[in-house]
């Protein structure tokens, strides 16, 4: 059972309504979730500044879709999930897609599975490669612990299988991470340490070390004492309430950037809003425009406001302001697919495994086969995501970022695939992803409004994403195949033992998969002439006091869930914008 909190308020003193808002910070950040109240909470401890976060939704902090900590897919498709729609997808069955995120103070910290897992060292530090100078895995794993307290396992979340390494995790941060209560005792693990162990996949004592391949036992964005979700308005904002110069202005939506008159580079001056009664109004910024609006909505503000491609913005009625090409392009997502089944024996408690196997491990004996192939493919991989973006971006320029994710494939052997297996009940399932697609899409306007966006993940664009999904779905099958797993499951339902080649499977993942919830890149952190919209100082191009904190910068996926290291680079971030101030 989980607590609901009844003396908790519905606003806090310093969330204010528009209309009695100041009109004038020193900052505004666009967007008060996972990101943005990282920025915000940190911009706030300069006494000499004053801070403004503009969300769209309101407080959460009593709703017990986002409270309760097994509550994961309560909040889909309620006011609180801003449920963005994709284009019917060429490469992706013909479909739409529905992409989840957090439409509240919190933003999807506060209604994703709160799975706390990092990046793979080698994938951050892919980012330096590409030009982004001290974006590397020993800078940002100073972050991470800076954002963190983790409370460590207790003797029933021992029993459970929890392990960490104290060196890995900080004890200071606003952030609580800790092993969820009611955990599933040990015999289940035991069991699957049993079978992975026999498929060559380690037990990792604590995958935030930036080593993830293997199994564990992971952690979430917990309050474990209150049995609550740690999103980040519970971490970042409602202990920093009373700060005078920290506000927040709820049910306020942010239309587009206001900018000075004159000067050489583009320079914001603030942000016309939207209030919930339909009033539209400007709060002004006396330094910076911070947008943390999420991967789906900061290039859109960008595009509504003239920062973009010129013909996609005079397509759309919109004045340009600077030319940025890139702005929307390089969208990356994940595809999620499960299995399910009937248990031999009922089971309690709250399954908390992840394997992330390599391509090893999927493929065994035909990996080096495979990576040929894919090799061969790579320029028709880039060939298409360039058309994608209307030759935007280069093939050279995408050549380079999927030789680096080649790499870390195939000779890094990071993680090629998430796998939660969990039994609940006499009911047995399997859900797995990618990690890292080649497919890339693209997300932009139609006309002078967000709610014209067109998003194209392009899902399946690139065959080795359907040949890496193809390849899980047969380890998970091996992985039920092998002893003593194999004694907990009775019989498969979905899909069944009848789907079972390459083509049937390949059918079944395009009628039932779904987005994961993971859109990454669309105002990557990289040079502007080989696609970026951001510099290092996740200042965009062209303009002189403008940045983006969200996952809209990572270049690359990463092979943990995002949230942890969002936490980590507006951490960083704050850093350098404080270090300007």
């Amino acid at each position: 059972m989980y607590r609901v909190l009844a003396t908790a308020p519905l606003l806090a003193a310093t969330a204010l309504a528009a209309p009695t808002a100041p009109a004038k910070y020193d900052y505004i950040v666009v967007g008060g979730g996972t990101s943005g109240l990282v920025v915000a909470n940190r911009l706030s401890e300069l006494n000499n500044v004053t801070v403004a976060v503009i969300e769209a939704g309101g407080s959460v902090f009593n709703n017990e879709n986002v409270t309760n900590p097994n509550g994961y897919g309560l909040a889909f498709g309620t006011d609180i999930d801003w449920a963005y729609e994709s284009v019917e997808q060429t490469y992706g069955g013909g479909k739409t897609q529905t992409l989840r995120a957090g439409k509240a103070l919190g933003g999807t910290s506060a209604i994703n599975g709160m799975a706390y897992t990092r990046a793979e060292d080698a994938q951050v530090d892919a980012w330096e490669k590409i030009g982004n100078k001290g974006w590397n895995w020993a800078s940002l794993l100073e972050y991470y612990k800076k954002s963190e307290t983790v409370q460590p396992p207790k003797a029933d979340q021992l029993a459970g299988g929890a392990t960490y390494d104290p060196a890995y995790h900080g004890t200071e941060g606003p952030l609580k991470v800790g092993w969820k209560n009611q955990m599933m005792n040990i015999s289940f693990p035991e069991v699957l340490n049993s079978t992975y162990k026999a498929n060559n996949v380690p037990y990792i004592y604590d995958i935030a070390g930036g080593k993830m391949a293997g199994w564990n036992v992971f952690p979430s964005t917990l309050d474990v004492e209150l049995n609550v979700r740690e999103d980040a308005a519970r971490a970042y904002y409602y202990p920093f309430e009373n700060r005078t110069n920290y506000h927040v202005l709820l049910n306020t939506e942010a239309q587009k950037l206001v900018w000075a008159e004159s000067g050489a580079e583009a320079t914001a001056s603030g942000v016309e809003v939207k209030d919930s009664t339909g009033q539209t109004r400007t709060i002004y910024a006396n330094r910076e425009v911070i947008l943390s609006a999420g991967s789906l909505k900061s290039p859109l503000l960008l595009e509504l406001s003239g920062v973009g491609n010129p013909d996609i913005l005079k397509a759309a009625g919109v004045e340009v302001k600077v030319e940025l090409p890139a702005v929307g392009e390089n969208l990356q997502d994940q595809t999620n697919n499960g299995f399910d089944g009937v248990a031999t024996k009922s089971f309690s408690g709250t399954a908390v495994n992840v394997a992330y196997p390599n391509v090893e491990d999927i493929f065994g004996n035909r990996t080096a086969a495979i990576a040929a192939d894919v090799k061969k493919q790579l320029a028709s991989y880039a060939s298409d995501a360039s058309k994608v973006s209307n030759g935007v971006i280069s093939e050279e320029a995408i050549a380079q970022f999927f030789e680096i994710q080649y790499d870390l494939i195939f000779k890094d052997l990071v993680p090629l695939a998430e796998i939660l297996i969990y039994p609940t009940g006499s009911a047995f399932s399997a859900e797995f992803w990618s990690l890292l697609p080649f497919s890339r899409g693209n997300i932009h306007i139609a006309d002078a409004s967000a709610a014209s966006a067109k998003i194209n993940p392009n899902y399946y664009q690139a065959t080795w994403d359907m040949t890496e999904q193809v390849g899980t779905a047969k380890y998970i099958r091996q992985l039920f195949n092998t002893a003593p797993l194999k004694s907990l499951l009775a019989n498969e339902t979905e899909p069944g033992a009848a789907v079972a080649t390459d083509e049937q499977l390949s059918e079944w993942i395009l009628d039932n998969y779904r987005s994961n919830f993971h859109p990454v890149g669309t105002t990557a952190m990289m040079p502007k002439d080989i696609g970026g919209v951001v510099d290092s100082s996740l200042k965009v191009y062209g303009t002189s006091n403008v940045r983006v904190v969200d996952a809209g910068v990572l270049p690359f996926q990463v092979c943990g869930h995002l949230v942890s290291t969002l936490y980590a680079v507006a951490e960083k971030a704050s850093d350098i914008i404080k270090a300007e101030a």
